[in-house]
């Protein structure tokens, strides 16, 4: 990697056949670039690989979560069945199936339209290299890829890095690392959690999110939970339902009561 005052001296060449190298930048972030002590637990990312495998379940295990990494969640017409039959048959590797997931339609329709390139080079970044890019100048160098060689140079460049090859070789399924960070008692938030498919401008075309108000308080009852017919509940919550007319009755005071006639007393005979 160069600095960019020798890529200003490419184009000043004038030469338009000559790609411009990447950028240099900084790491400005030690999680990924230290070896620590990982505590096993949930939060742990499991690692699938071909090297691990035993039947074909794992296989089937291993390509789910090919798709949950790069798609977060894949439908029927999302998954590419022409590269799953290759990765199956050992024509292709882990890597090269990640390829495919990357520059596949439903990988372009989902998020590069959905985004500006910087935001872009986030989403891959994380996917890809399993980190969240270090700074403002590492969006900028990636982004000046995708500019100058295409979607197709840019996910070419990223998995033929050395960072990608040394993390997770040929044969392994990108992943989160470092999801747990010993300094904190919370680690890093799941990369689609933190990056949604639509950047804010999409998000604000489509109309979303929006506040929903519910004046009424409703509770989810379970199937199992729910009163059967014939049960007391039901005619109970029928009897609490009726509000029965009645007439008010009449407010008597004391001063219209006649005392000398209304109360009873007995005669004396003579």
């Amino acid at each position: 990697m160069i600095d960019i005052t020798d890529c200003e001296k490419f184009s000043d060449t004038g030469d338009s056949d000559v790609a411009l190298p990447l950028l240099n930048y900084s790491p400005s972030s030690q999680n990924q670039r230290v070896d620590g002590y990982d505590v096993g637990g949930d939060e742990k990312p499991r690692v699938f690989s071909t090297d691990d495998l035993l039947d074909s379940t794992d296989m089937d295990a291993l390509i789910d979560a090919a798709y949950r990494q790069i798609f977060f969640y894949a439908f029927k017409w999302d998954r590419e069945p022409f590269l799953e039959s290759q990765l199956k048959n050992g024509q292709i590797n882990v890597r090269d199936f990640i390829r495919g997931l990357l520059l596949s339609k439903t990988y372009y329709n989902s998020f590069y339209e959905k985004n500006n390139n910087y935001r872009f080079v986030e989403q891959c970044v994380e996917r890809v290299l399993g980190r969240q890019v270090y700074n403002e100048r590492e969006k900028i160098a990636w982004s000046i890829v995708i500019a100058t060689k295409g979607i197709q140079g840019f996910v070419d460049e990223l998995l033929d890095s050395e960072e990608y090859v040394s993390n997770f070789g040929f044969n392994t399924v990108p992943y989160q690392r470092r999801r747990v960070l010993a300094g904190r008692e919370e680690g890093e938030m799941p990369t689609n959690i933190r990056l949604p498919r639509y950047e804010e401008y999409h998000r604000s075309i489509l109309g979303f999110p929006q506040s929903i108000w519910q004046t009424q308080v409703r509770r989810f009852v379970p199937q199992d939970k729910k009163p059967t017919e014939g049960n007391p509940q039901r005619f109970l919550d029928m009897a609490r339902k009726i509000s029965p007319m009645s007439a008010a009755p009449a407010r008597v005071t004391t001063a219209d009561i006649n005392i000398a006639t209304k109360v009873p007393y007995r005669k004396v005979a003579s």
